[in-house]
């Protein structure tokens, strides 16, 4: 079988604690990052297995899978 990776990588914007970005959630700001990957990384979203993120300081509502969620708010398969 053959396998193809793509290894590419963006950040997303950071802030200071209440500044302008306290209103934004994590995953819609993770997900504005995966729609560029994927914008510049042309493939079928069913063919895309994992997304890895690296992500510091969950708590609250925040402490949800992150990745997850912004895969999927950026257009990607349930599956």
């Amino acid at each position: 079988m053959l396998s193809a990776y793509f290894y590419d990588g963006l950040r997303t914007a950071f802030g200071r604690h209440g500044g302008g970005l306290a209103p934004v959630r994590p995953d819609d700001l993770l997900a504005s990052v995966t729609r560029t990957l994927m914008e510049r990384n042309p493939a079928a979203p069913g063919l895309i297995e994992d997304i890895v993120v690296g992500c510091a300081n969950q708590a609250g509502e925040d402490s949800r899978c992150v990745a997850r969620h912004a895969g999927l708010v950026a257009g990607l398969p349930i599956e």
